[in-house]
């Protein structure tokens, strides 16, 4: 039951793992050190393909030890979170860099991987909802943001290749974190985000289809 149940998941573990190194999860290549006046933390990478702090740069040592645990990829069910599953359930897995979801009836069941914050300070964890959906989602730098970095733009329009939010975006109730998209494919696997969790821009477009708004959430 339990092999069965992998195999539907249209996620084998060999095509997970191909995945994150085609994300990038593999040895990274020297690049020049900067430090990414949003966080303050060195970055690694082309900076000169975006503006916004989340575009063109990954907030990582490439010295780092970067392996995984696969198998705690699927280690947790919803409902260690939850007592029902409501019209759905997503839990983002911190430590594993991994983001699944279930549908209301169990029918689908995904995991993604995915970036995660940068440092504790910019995690947080508990249980949220989904409470609005965007196509094209605009992004706005967070007064936080701002006061790290003054020369953010007031605001980047959906769509802009200085967006780091990519096509669409999941709001939680928490002000200002949300499940997007991202144009730098090189962030998923990584702690690379100011609060967020991204997705591969395909796995997004998967998720924004099937979630809906009311979906529980649980980052731990």
């Amino acid at each position: 039951m339990k092999r069965q149940r992998i195999a539907d998941l249209g996620l084998s573990r060999r095509s997970f793992v191909g995945g994150l190194l085609g994300a990038g999860y593999g040895v990274v290549g020297a690049n020049a050190q900067e430090i990414d006046p949003s966080t303050g933390l060195p970055v690694y990478g082309n900076t000169q393909q975006g503006r916004a702090p989340d575009v063109g740069v990954y907030q990582i040592d490439p010295n780092a030890d970067n392996r995984r645990n696969i198998s705690s990829f699927r280690s947790r069910h919803w409902s260690d979170f939850f007592s029902n599953i409501g019209v759905g359930v997503v839990l983002a897995d911190v430590s594993s860099k991994a983001l699944h979801y279930w549908n209301a009836d169990e029918t689908i069941h995904r995991i993604y991987p995915c970036s995660i914050p940068v440092s504790e300070d910019l995690t947080k964890r508990g249980l949220t909802e989904i409470v609005r959906k965007a196509k094209n989602p605009p992004w706005t730098p967070t007064p936080d943001m701002r006061r790290r970095n003054p020369d953010l733009p007031q605001r980047v329009e959906g769509g802009d290749p200085e967006n780091p939010l990519g096509p669409y975006g999941l709001y939680l109730s928490w002000p200002a974190y949300l499940i997007h998209g991202t144009h730098d494919t090189r962030k998923i696997g990584r702690r690379s985000s100011n609060g967020c969790y991204g997705l591969f821009n395909e796995h997004i477009t998967e998720l924004y289809g099937m979630a809906e708004v009311g979906t529980q959430v649980a980052v731990f």
